[in-house]
């Protein structure tokens, strides 16, 4: 029996997911943001016992691989190492575009059987992280960070229609205005888009080198210096 847990904070959400012999069995997730320090590690002793399982009968870990939250992405895989380390299990590392490609692929309410997917996450402004996945989940475009703007995915657009996804996708819908585009507002991305890739590559023992593992940042983390304000004496 494989128990895979499997963590995402590349988001504002927090979330974990377990699953049994690569079905889901539960999930813990937190939408208001900035709280994955003080929740992980709170969701991961909650979903183990609802499971009735210990920490010790863990198959593998998962986490999702990025792009996403610098901090979020620290959080993520830090948590996820130190335990595969102290427990002695393989990590698993999850490209989490092509997961949200993967899912929102597999979903029910996607008609449309011929398109190219595009999984947007947002880097403020009119940026996003995002990547072009066929209809087989072949990368037809590989991940980047992307500036938006009237003729963006020109190429794309003008084969088929381009479902376009993720929590930089609504502020997109009003430059992206060809009549190819189709946004899926519904989706947004947890823990349970891990699952299905992380129990593939599990049999396939796809694993990471713990000791050297990093998570995709895709850019460089920029920190913000304080300026001290100066005033002048009257």
């Amino acid at each position: 029996m494989s128990w895979i847990l499997c963590i995402d904070t590349t988001t504002e959400n927090c979330s974990v997911a377990l699953t049994k012999n690569g079905t889901l069995f539960a999930e813990k997730e937190q939408r208001e943001g900035q709280q994955h320090a003080g929740l992980l590690t709170l969701f991961i002793e909650q979903i183990l016992a609802e499971a009735s399982i210990t920490a010790k009968d863990l198959s593998a870990i998962a986490v999702s691989d990025g792009p996403g939250s610098y901090t979020g992405l620290r959080i993520g895989a830090s948590t996820a190492k130190g335990l595969c380390f102290s427990l002695g299990l393989p990590l698993i590392a999850v490209d989490t575009l092509k997961a949200m490609a993967d899912k929102v692929a597999k979903s029910q309410e996607v008609a449309e059987e011929s398109l190219f997917y595009i999984p947007m996450m947002d880097a403020r402004r009119m940026e996003v992280y995002t990547a072009v996945y066929d209809e087989n989940m072949n990368e037809v475009e590989a991940k980047h960070a992307k500036v938006i703007d009237d003729n963006s995915f020109e190429f794309y657009l003008s084969q088929k229609k381009v479902l376009f996804f993720g929590n930089g996708a609504n502020k997109c819908k009003t430059t992206l205005t060809h009549h190819n585009a189709i946004f899926f507002t519904k989706a947004y991305f947890t823990a349970t888009n891990l699952t299905s890739i992380a129990y593939q590559s599990f049999i396939e023992a796809k694993f990471e080198n713990i000791a050297y593992y990093e998570p995709f940042y895709l850019k460089k983390y920029l920190p913000k210096h304080k300026t001290k304000k100066i005033f002048k004496r009257s």
